[in-house]
């Protein structure tokens, strides 16, 4: 027979997990970083847009923050940012670790979901805050040089060919979730009108992103398979591979808009989150 969820936890750890679980101020906190990811969606969305009608811009996260920091007051927007999306950060690992009844399969289907989601957002936190205090990191650069690292490990080429794999399997997953709107089970969205657009908007963008997760993916196993770091990249990456398509600009365009769509989707995701487990 299986156990429930947790069963071999400590009994404080359970419990401190719950209290934070209940906790008014974190759920809080946790709507805010869905706000903050909301934000970050569109500045990426609006990059994405800038590029594909001919600017030369970074459409990546740091390439956000980076733009944001430009304007006035940017630093102290930036560190809003941070302060939400590692809260956000936070609630997914909460969500690792709390929900109450799960055994087995779904226990480790749980933890694979919710824990990978909260540490990219810690991360992309930590980004925010590190632009805030004058850093000014350029994640495509950053992404060439990991992979130029692992590649020089005896095993490094079957290592970021299984990572580009991981990411192009997250990017089919957002695929996956808007084309059966399967993310509709995670908000309550309001009836009428505003539920079908949200509900319209959650499509669009969650295709787009699975897109745009699955053209890098794909970049990471071709830099694996021809022992090539330059290939390997970010979201910047993929646009640029994207572009360089026939009929590139209008697919990033497209991919723009769906990253908009995304944003907006997200930040009315604060208003309706489902926040129980």
């Amino acid at each position: 027979m299986q156990r429930a969820y947790g069963a071999g936890m400590p009994s404080s750890a359970r419990s401190a997990a719950r209290e934070a679980e209940a906790n008014p101020v974190f759920r809080v906190a946790a709507r805010a970083g869905y706000v903050a990811n909301g934000i970050l969606h569109l500045l990426v969305g609006g990059l994405v847009l800038a590029v594909g009608f001919g600017a030369a811009e970074d459409t990546d996260q740091t390439g956000a923050f980076r733009a944001l920091a430009a304007i006035p007051l940017g630093a102290a927007a930036l560190g809003a940012l941070a302060v939400g999306l590692v809260a956000l950060g936070c609630w997914h690992l909460l969500q690792a670790v709390a929900p109450r009844g799960l055994s087995g399969w779904k226990r480790l289907a749980r933890v694979l979901a919710e824990a990978p989601q909260g540490i990219v957002f810690v991360v992309i936190g930590v980004l925010s805050a590190s632009v805030a205090l004058g850093a000014r990191p350029r994640a495509e650069q950053a992404a060439e040089d990991a992979s130029e690292a692992v590649l020089t490990l005896p095993i490094g080429g079957a290592v970021l060919g299984a990572t580009g794999l991981a990411v192009a399997g997250v990017g089919v997953g957002f695929v996956w979730m808007g084309a059966r709107r399967s993310f509709r089970s995670k908000v309550h969205l309001p009836a009428g009108v505003v539920g079908h657009v949200l509900s319209a908007l959650g499509v669009f963008g969650f295709l787009a992103k699975g897109v745009a997760l699955a053209i890098v993916g794909v970049l990471l196993v071709v830099a694996a398979a021809k022992i090539e770091p330059d290939t390997a990249g970010g979201l910047d990456g993929a646009i640029s591979a994207l572009i360089a398509l026939p009929a590139g600009p209008f697919l990033a365009f497209l991919v723009g808009l769906g990253f908009l769509a995304y944003g907006v989707f997200t930040v009315f995701r604060a208003r309706y989150a489902r926040l129980d487990v």
